[in-house]
């Protein structure tokens, strides 16, 4: 059974997911033109958390099967081995990210 700090930390990250899918559901049924029930923003925050937690999950299992204690970049881009399109936005993006890091990391040394 989870520690009551979990069992909080858990409610406090449903809330804030809730409200997130509430804003992006308003979004889109105002362009829509469309109304949805907050039991449907409900059935829809609780698929996005469990799926968030199985995601989080398989990761995790990963980079244990890798020996690793931390998650890396490989380890998300494994994940997502199977949606092309997903992975080459991820790919694009850990470039882009590595990119900036040598970017600030030669500014920094030409500081010196």
């Amino acid at each position: 059974m989870p520690a009551a700090p979990d069992i909080e930390l858990r409610q406090r990250l449903k809330s804030a997911l809730w409200y997130t899918v509430g804003k992006i559901v308003d979004e889109e049924c105002l362009q829509l033109s469309a109304n949805v029930t907050p039991q449907y923003i409900a059935a829809l925050t609780e698929l996005v958390y469990t799926q968030a937690v199985t995601l989080a999950t398989d990761i995790e299992s990963f980079a244990h099967h890798a020996g690793r204690k931390v998650v890396s970049t490989e380890d998300v881009l494994m994940m997502c081995r199977r949606n092309d399109g997903l992975k080459e936005v991820l790919e694009e993006f850990v470039e882009d990210l590595e990119s900036k890091k040598r970017e600030q990391k030669n500014a920094s040394k030409t500081l010196r």
